[in-house]
């Protein structure tokens, strides 16, 4: 006991050198800050809509999320703010509560998806985020940016909808074509316009603010009093919020499993983030850490009376974009939309909803990856029922029940198979022509050939398994590796992403990737989703057991020789 108090100082003090800003980056993280601060103003108050709450909590879980979640996340470019799916996904879990009670009730849901994160990182539940196979989280996302477009259908004609999920709700609105409100509608089509015309320009950053100013501009102008203004959905408090404790009256057996889902997005979706964002030193990123951070934000953000948060792909993005160097760019960007928000608060309640709902829109069209689902498709029956029903239970069940849908696919599918029993090995050629196995190297080395071998599968959880033993490129120059595929007759779509991502960046480093021993069979898979060529080349397999792997080897050590001296 003694020990643990005095280590507890130690704890904090390397805590707080870690989070310390640098001078050299400063500029940087405050102009990065500023922009994503500007660009998460109209992403923060569309999100409250999503969950059907007041839209100044969206903007308060825009400034509370990036600063705790900014302080403790591993992923040091990650930002914890606002998502739709989250948005969505909270919606539904209070879809029992009265419309006039949800922006007192979402806070208890959002405390509680905080303590469902912050548990899940330190039980290290973060190594089983790669368990949810790519069909599974492609059917749900495509799914939710369905579900998004047609929830907004109401808001962006200003007709009344009704149906039990948002599907039901856009087919009566098109269906009783009369209630539509033409005032509404012309505001809605010219905020998406804006964005539409702007999204391939400088000002795409700040396309959803101008989206969100522009038709308010008109409307006030045009004295049109049929659309509806945010401030119209009740009372907006004003200045910064203070915390306070949530209202326990409100906890329900849907608002418990709605908490666990919501918590099972943010933990797949975080740990995507945080595997696309990696940190500016190469520092390895800690998948339950930032778990964690992003239980922190949610923990915060819920005593700030906000909506939940975890990280997003856009703001991280944008951040990255921006010029954003530490953790920091966050935070300021925290900080930045929290000195907007004491300054403007007043001016919230004056846009009109047609616009946010046309940002919503054009963000959930903007998150659709046909190109995703057609190899998916074409990457056997499996993966096209997981993504059929996956999307399917998404658009026609409550999102809780879509999550657990989901996952449990996800097991089933894992259970199948041994990819727990993955294992890499290193062949290193011999004098004799044969092969000796070692243990892999963490690292490549530049100008050099490295034969990877595996044993286990490498479908589903199995291909993200390999992808963590995969060696990194690191600093290296033209390094070339030999992956050994012998046996393998069936790979699928996930393995297909990483073995590109992997290829993708032995190109960045100037080197290839070869595929040997494969079956024809799967030579003409990789063929139809497109992996073939370009920084990949395969090498079938031959009666003779480590043929097409030594073929494969001299014709990479070829190819350096001819880099070398070309």
């Amino acid at each position: 006991m003694r020990s643990a108090l005095r280590s507890a100082p130690a704890a904090a003090g390397r805590w707080l050198r870690s989070i310390r800003p640098e001078r050299a980056h400063l500029r940087a993280d405050l102009v990065a800050g500023l922009t994503g601060a500007v660009s998460g103003l109209p992403d923060g108050m569309a999100a409250a809509v999503l969950v059907g709450v007041n839209p100044a909590q969206g903007l308060y879980a825009s400034f509370t999320g990036r600063i705790a979640g900014g302080l403790s996340s591993s992923t040091r470019l990650m930002v914890i703010t606002t998502t739709s799916a989250a948005a969505l996904a909270a919606g539904s879990a209070l879809q029992s509560v009265p419309s006039a009670q949800r922006p007192a009730a979402v806070p208890l849901l959002v405390v509680m998806v905080g303590i469902v994160l912050v548990a899940a990182g330190i039980v290290r539940l973060g190594r089983y985020a790669r368990f949810v196979s790519h069909s599974v989280m492609t059917g749900f996302l495509t799914g939710i940016a369905v579900n998004i477009v047609c929830s907004q259908v109401a808001g962006l004609t200003g007709a009344p909808a009704h149906g039990d999920f948002p599907l039901a709700k856009a087919l009566s609105v098109l269906i009783h074509p009369r209630g539509i409100d033409l005032a509404t509608l012309l505001t809605g089509l010219g905020a998406l316009a804006i964005l539409a015309v702007l999204a391939r320009t400088r000002l795409a950053v700040v396309s959803p603010l101008i989206a969100l100013v522009i038709p308010t501009l008109v409307v006030v102008l045009a004295s049109a009093g049929t659309v509806a203004k945010v401030g119209d959905q009740g009372e907006l408090p004003g200045g910064i919020p203070l915390p306070r404790l949530p209202d326990v009256t409100f906890l329900s057996f849907s608002m418990v499993t709605g908490a666990l889902a919501i918590a099972a997005i943010l933990l797949v979706q975080g740990a995507g983030v945080a595997e696309g964002t990696p940190n500016p030193d190469h520092a390895r990123s800690d998948p339950d850490q930032d778990i964690i951070a992003q239980g922190v934000g949610n923990l915060a953000t819920g005593f700030f009376r906000g909506i939940p948060v975890g990280g997003s792909v856009g703001q991280t993005a944008l951040n990255v974009a921006a010029g954003g160097r530490t953790r920091w760019a966050a935070i300021w960007s925290g900080v930045w939309m929290l000195v907007i928000l004491a300054i403007f608060s007043g001016l919230v309640a004056k846009f009109v909803v047609p616009a946010l709902s046309a940002i919503l829109v054009f963000a959930a069209i903007g998150s659709l990856r046909p190109g995703e689902i057609a190899t998916i498709l074409r990457s056997g029956r499996i993966s096209q029922v997981v993504v059929i029903t996956t999307f399917a239970a998404t658009l026609f069940l409550p999102v809780a029940a879509a999550v657990g849908i989901g996952v449990a696919l996800s097991l089933v599918l894992q259970l199948n198979q041994d990819a727990m029993d993955l294992t890499v090995v290193e062949l290193v050629p011999r004098d004799d022509g044969r092969f000796e196995e070692r243990p892999p190297p963490p690292s490549l080395t530049s100008f050099h050939v490295t034969v990877l071998d595996v044993y286990g599968s490498l479908l589903y959880a199995g291909a993200r398994t390999l992808q963590v033993h995969l060696p990194e490129p690191g600093e290296a120059r033209s390094p070339v590796v030999v992956l050994r595929l012998r046996r393998r007759t069936s790979l699928g779509s996930t393995f297909a992403m990483v073995i590109a991502d992997y290829a993708g960046q032995l190109a960045g480093s100037g080197g290839r990737l070869y595929l040997s021993g494969l079956d024809s069979s799967v030579t003409e898979q990789l063929r139809r989703t497109g992996h073939v060529d370009g920084p990949l080349r395969a090498f079938e397999a031959t009666p003779v057991v480590g043929e097409s792997t030594r073929a494969a080897y001299l014709d990479a050590e070829a190819w350096l020789v001819r880099a070398n001296h070309g």
